[in-house]
């Protein structure tokens, strides 16, 4: 349910700033893997979810911590990691924000509290509560929002995790990332629950279905699910309905769905969306989007020169940041 909420000229342009620069990101990597070859391993491209990170982060503080899946180069680059600490992690570079030893799907920076990048599917769901748990015991009032894709809501860590989470009453918003086909499946072949915001109602958890196209929405709901917590009313389960315009992964063509549906859903651009508002409402005109842009492009192009031109990681790094103690004993030949 809406709550009407005027928001600001600078939230506007904000929100299609952060949207563009994710998205132009996504395609001039995407562009240096396929034609390039400069980024291997896996790639997910977060291209058509971009409104969620938006709502997401005008809706939080800088010191809520994150956490997601293997489609975080969005999120990450929302939560404070630079477009050049992005790219020379895709790139496999030492400046990258995690030194060239994630890759794609482990983003991480412990500064902006962003805390991945998870490969395991559903991993990072009792991670999230466990720092939800660690911001309880410091007494702050932080809030975690914990990210997982839809093919997540299958695992049982989901179940334990919930469960745990509102019997420790756990400052957390859980978001579901629908993006409707999980790896290449829909969900109507793989749950008799649609809707997957009712799995709340097993454990007596607030849950709420989010139109996940537009930055106003997701903002709305994410905003009264952190006020919730922050007050000490315990978790919450967002199942916020997106789309993504690339396959699972870079690999992955997508036959899965047809040429109609993936057209009508670009017809929903959250992008396209929240530009038709700028203009609607007289916010900018069209030499300032255009500034805007070529802003975005720059700083693309100087992170892909970043990344090329950064070094790889010395051989002498391969057994460091493996173990908080930087004195354990490695067993090696």
């Amino acid at each position: 349910m809406a709550t009407n909420t005027q928001f600001s000229k600078e939230t506007y342009l904000y929100w299609y700033e952060l949207m563009q620069l994710i998205r132009q990101f996504e395609l001039k990597a995407e562009e240096k893997y396929k034609m390039a070859g400069k980024i291997r391993g896996f790639f997910h491209a977060y291209v058509g979810q971009e409104a969620i990170a938006a709502g997401c982060m005008t809706a939080t503080r800088p010191e809520d911590p994150f956490i997601t899946a293997c489609r975080d180069h969005g999120l990450g680059m929302a939560k404070g990691i630079t477009p050049n600490e992005a790219m020379a992690e895709l790139y496999g570079k030492s400046t990258g924000c995690a030194k060239g030893k994630g890759g794609s799907m482990h983003f991480f920076s412990k500064e902006h509290h962003f805390f991945g990048g998870h490969g395991i599917v559903g991993g990072q769901i009792g991670v999230g509560a466990g720092l939800a748990f660690a911001e309880q015991y410091r007494g702050t009032d932080n809030v975690v929002l914990c990210f997982f894709g839809d093919g997540a809501a299958r695992q049982g860590v989901l179940h334990e995790t919930f469960n745990l989470a509102m019997l420790w009453n756990l400052p957390v918003v859980f978001i579901c990332e629908n993006n409707h086909y999980a790896m290449g499946t829909s969900i109507e072949r793989t749950s008799n629950v649609l809707d997957i915001y009712k799995l709340a109602d097993g454990f007596e958890m607030p849950g709420d279905s989010v139109d996940g196209m537009n930055p106003e929405t997701v903002h709305e709901a994410v905003s009264r699910a952190v006020k919730r917590a922050r007050e000490k009313g315990g978790p919450t389960l967002l199942e916020i309905k997106t789309y993504r315009y690339k396959g699972h992964s870079i690999s992955d063509p997508g036959k899965y769905r047809t040429k109609e549906e993936l057209e009508e859903y670009k017809s929903k651009d959250p992008i396209l969306l929240t530009l038709h508002t700028i203009k609607e409402k007289g916010i900018a005109t069209d030499e300032e989007i255009a500034a805007i842009d070529k802003r975005i492009e720059d700083v693309v192009e100087a992170a892909v020169k970043f990344a090329e031109e950064s070094p790889f990681p010395d051989a002498s790094e391969v057994l460091k940041d493996v173990y908080a103690d930087p004195n354990y004993e490695f067993i090696v030949d």
